[in-house]
């Protein structure tokens, strides 16, 4: 029986940080053949936090692109706890426009506490470099399917997520920001994240009852980490199902439909009745 169900949104963002959970790598290893990584923005530098290449997904070329953690202190200082830079930030564009070009579908896997808010970062045009992603996205003319694996906080994570459909692993959060800074912000405490937590709405389950996720992919009980085997198949069901919708629809059709879910998140009714 998963018991997932009966754990607090505190408990699930704990599980959503655990160093043991799948990450891009592990999945793309379980799911997907034919790897080939890509590096580089072709500008200043190589992002180790942003991971990503051309795959074969049941036999069709894809592109993939993910926030990269470690399963360790030594590959989570490696890979900047996955908090990208700029560069990488570009390099995951970079990509995207090469899927465009060669017909390619794109999956995105998101993890990540924020973009890296280092004064390098800034220097190197953090804000626009995640400016130019929403706005590209939200262009392309190729299906775009985004799996939140684990945290998805702030624009770090929306930067790869313009997506058709958004799917979250049972267990994931997503929001503006992590619970700390909301209750720091909000109360100026972070120890209050607890309530941050709730007041949030951060789970999959909220965010599917907010419209913003597609589907949420079930997770063995006590999270992912315990039973990966399971967690693979399960997601290979529901990305499966969703690829197979998006790859009937045309490029004209692809972008108005990601458009119109971004621009239904968040209407209400009363939204309705002022916008007339």
């Amino acid at each position: 029986m998963n018991n997932n169900n009966n754990l607090t949104a505190e408990e699930k963002v704990r599980i959503a940080r655990n160093i043991d959970r799948p990450h891009v790598d592990d999945i793309i290893k379980n799911l997907f053949t034919d790897f080939f990584e890509q590096k580089g923005d072709h500008l200043f530098d190589e992002d180790l936090s942003i991971y990503g290449g051309i795959a074969r997904y049941k036999g069709m070329p894809v592109t993939i692109i993910g926030h990269r953690k470690g399963h360790n202190i030594q590959d989570n200082i490696k890979f900047n706890f996955g908090m990208p830079r700029p560069e990488g930030y570009r390099k995951a564009l970079r990509l995207m426009k090469q899927a465009e070009k060669f017909g390619r579908p794109i999956i995105t896997f998101v993890d990540t506490p924020g973009a890296y808010p280092g004064k390098e970062a800034e220097e190197h045009g953090q804000g626009e470099a995640i400016a130019k992603n929403l706005a590209a996205m939200s262009s392309l003319k190729v299906p775009v399917i985004t799996v939140v694996t684990g945290e998805g906080n702030s624009g770090g994570a929306l930067a790869i997520s313009v997506a058709n459909r958004i799917l979250m692993l049972e267990n994931a959060v997503y929001s503006v920001l992590s619970p700390e800074g909301f209750a720091s912000i909000l109360w100026k405490d972070s120890s209050r994240k607890r309530e941050a937590c709730d007041l949030m709405k951060l789970t999959a389950h909220d965010l599917q009852d907010a419209g913003v996720t597609d589907e949420v992919v079930p997770e063995p009980a006590g999270g992912a980490h315990t039973d990966p085997d399971t967690l693979y198949a399960n997601l290979d069901a529901v990305l499966y199902k969703h690829l197979q919708e998006l790859k009937l629809m045309s490029s004209s059709e692809l972008v108005a439909d990601r458009r119109l879910k971004f621009r239904n998140i968040g209407r209400t009714e009363e939204a309705e009745y002022i916008t007339g």
